[in-house]
């Protein structure tokens, strides 16, 4: 694992949006796993700037969704589809057909998380999974304790969750669903690189957790422990907790131009 730590949550966006344009230079038909919230927005901004500059061709990427919501209606603006769409696929200049994600409205949401797990291997696997990380520790909707084998599946949310997702619903934690679908922590680490990127003094705590714990299922984010490569980028507030530091300075700082992220 790959620890980075960057100035502010721009600065993260910008690395991080770099290193998808290297990678889609690379492979243009690349297939990009995205997240959602606040966190991956300077990521998104980033990118969407270098396609509109020229300094990279997106037109053959290929985005997929990490979780959606069950039981919203299609459409609804704060569905992880609507949301996807709005902040990556039309920014980069993509349209609906680049885009895959799980049936949150299926009739049997345990075949729609079979299928969509075999989606994701029929389009040859994700090249690049970006991830955020919850105050728990969760990545994805994988909350504590989710196995650290898991597929593609419903899951119920916590109250912190549901608390912490409320403010993309008017504050009314009524509004929040109970029940996603979500990628698998196993889902997630078939993914070729792992990128995570948590920004602020709130993740904290899971950040340390998570590079310099021990694997847990009780911190679903620590098993990018066992990827080999897996990346996390923090700003300084999100760095706090680490007593390796200024060893992950040290290196990152050290590191071969031609590495790359």
């Amino acid at each position: 694992m790959e620890v980075v730590i960057v100035p502010d949550a721009a600065a993260g966006g910008e690395l991080i949006a770099t290193a998808i344009a290297d990678l889609l230079t690379r492979k243009p038909d690349a297939l990009l796993g995205v997240a959602t919230g606040s966190t991956p927005l300077p990521i998104y901004q980033a990118l969407a700037a270098k396609v509109r500059s020229g300094e990279v061709d997106a037109s053959r990427a290929r985005i997929c969704q990490l979780d959606e919501y069950v039981g919203l209606r299609a459409g609804h603006p704060e569905s992880y589809r609507s949301t996807v769409l709005r902040e990556v696929v039309e920014p980069l200049g993509l349209g609906e057909s680049s885009f895959t994600g799980p049936d949150g409205n299926a009739a049997d949401i345990t075949a729609a998380c079979a299928a969509y797990d075999q989606a994701l291997a029929d389009a040859g696997g994700v090249d690049l999974q970006l991830l955020g990380i919850g105050t728990d520790g969760h990545i994805g909707f994988n909350e504590p304790c989710s196995s650290l084998a898991s597929r593609t599946r419903i899951k119920t949310l916590t109250e912190q969750t549901r608390i912490d997702n409320a403010r993309f619903f008017d504050d009314d934690i009524d509004q929040v669903p109970h029940h996603v679908i979500t990628q698998g922590i196993g889902t997630i680490l078939d993914a070729r690189h792992l990128v995570l990127l948590a920004t602020g003094a709130g993740k904290a705590d899971a950040v340390a957790a998570t590079v310099e714990g021990p694997v847990s299922a009780l911190v679903p984010a620590s098993a990018l422990q066992l990827h080999p490569h897996a990346t996390v980028v923090v700003d300084e507030a999100a760095a706090k907790g680490l007593k390796l530091a200024d060893y992950f300075r040290a290196t990152y700082a050290a590191k071969p131009h031609w590495q790359g992220l």
